[in-house]
């Protein structure tokens, strides 16, 4: 019977669960899980603070998920080691795991900027996990001033999940504009503005260069007093478990298609992964919940001994801030059209007869359409795309499209 290891408790991992599963009904599957919490929506933080939901609602499987699949959770755990010959994983408590197939679905992990007197600040947390959020939950009342570092898709999220709760909210980052990873100048400026509305305070194009207690001392020469600090500067993909024996990396973890490392039985997806990018070229990492939920199923079902392939990953965002929302995906190169509203902007980029990317900023757009349009890398030539820069609509394609993708919903 076929033993099967999973590095990791997120979404990446439950998805890799169900895939095993799909082909392998009995082998004994093992999690070992750095969290205390059962696999939880990891972008439903910020709304629990909001109080938009609760810590069941934030659960991203049934309760009795494990238990149906047959896996054993190893809560409060970390691997520290591989040995790729012996097929054996070591715990941080010592404990040695044997596997046949294993995966490592072990995410990323908060950089922590060198910046002096850090050390100093009483309380600092981050926004990547539960119990951030429960820390912050505890730790912030109606006369709290948060300063918040990193202008970045967490450190946005948290304002929001913070708004309400604190006196105030400060956002600082290195960079001109917020989510400089995913937005030019103008849209950038679009979403500051909507935020700025609710009261968020912003220093961009601005760092903290050291801290003495609760005030930050900004490059700028602005000091900013604070109660509540959170870094939210960015993330790193956690790699050290394969790069640590040999296995090929980059940034993240190189895979192939079908999820698979340089070292045999050994598989990995979600954050801690590079992947190809179908829009670009290139091979990056792609840190949002349709990678991490797709790529997981494909490894648990080649860890079961089947043939799958992910091999239309594209980066993808869909997000809101107080109502106002954006879409984006794929990248931003080629023939440039655009639409503009008050408040709101559409771009499309156009390269070689096919669609590249789009942005979506304060429009209501199908925008599933226009990612599977880059996914399949459809000839715009083979649908209307005129009535499609009007409105992504299924009107603009054709009928055998149709028949395709809805088949008799259509």
């Amino acid at each position: 019977m076929k033993r099967y290891l999973i590095i990791g408790n997120g979404a990446t991992a439950a998805n890799a669960i169900e895939g095993i599963r799909s082909r392998d009904k009995e082998g004994p599957i093992t999690v070992i899980s750095k969290e205390e919490h059962p696999v939880y929506c990891r972008p439903l933080i910020s709304y629990y603070l909001e109080g938009k939901t609760d810590l069941k609602r934030i659960g991203y499987r049934d309760e009795d998920f494990y238990m149906r699949n047959g896996v054993s959770v190893l809560y409060g755990r970390t691997a520290v080691k591989i040995d790729s010959v012996k097929r054996k994983v070591t715990t941080d408590d010592g404990k040695i795991l044997s596997y046949d197939s294993l995966l490592i679905a072990a995410g990323s992990s908060p950089f922590v900027p060198t910046i002096k007197g850090l050390d100093t600040v009483s309380r600092k947390y981050g926004f990547m996990t539960l119990d951030d959020a429960l820390g912050l939950e505890k730790a912030i009342t109606g006369n709290t001033r948060v300063l918040i570092i990193g202008a970045g898709l967490i450190g946005l999220k948290c304002a929001e999940g913070l708004y309400g709760r604190a006196k105030s909210i400060t956002v600082c980052d290195l960079a001109g504009r917020v989510l400089s990873s995913i937005l030019d100048d103008e849209c950038a400026s679009l979403v500051k503005r909507h935020l700025e509305e609710k009261g968020i305070s912003f220093l961009l194009n601005d760092s903290v260069l050291s801290f003495e207690n609760d005030r930050a001392f900004m490059k700028s020469g602005k000091t900013r007093d604070f109660d509540v600090l959170v870094l939210a500067v960015g993330v790193r993909p956690n790699i050290s478990l394969i790069k640590d024996i040999g296995g090929d990396t980059g940034r993240g973890i190189t895979v192939s298609s079908r999820m698979e490392t340089s070292i045999k039985h050994i598989y990995a997806a979600g954050d801690c992964a590079e992947a190809y990018d179908i829009s670009s070229g290139e091979r990056k990492v792609m840190a949002v919940l349709p990678s991490a939920s797709i790529g997981g199923y494909t490894a648990g079902v080649n860890m079961a001994g089947g043939n799958a392939r992910f091999d239309t990953a594209l980066p993808i965002n869909s997000i809101g801030f107080f109502g106002y929302h954006i879409m984006t995906a794929g990248s931003y190169e080629g023939e440039l059209y655009e639409e503009r509203t008050l408040d709101g902007i559409k771009r499309l980029f156009i390269k070689d007869g096919v669609l590249k990317g789009f942005m979506l900023l304060g429009m209501s757009e199908r925008a599933g359409i226009l990612t599977s349009l880059i996914r399949e890398k459809t000839p715009l030539k083979e649908i209307d795309f005129d009535l499609m820069k009007k409105g992504a609509t299924t009107a603009a394609l054709t009928g055998d499209m149709r028949k395709d993708r809805f088949g008799k919903a259509v």
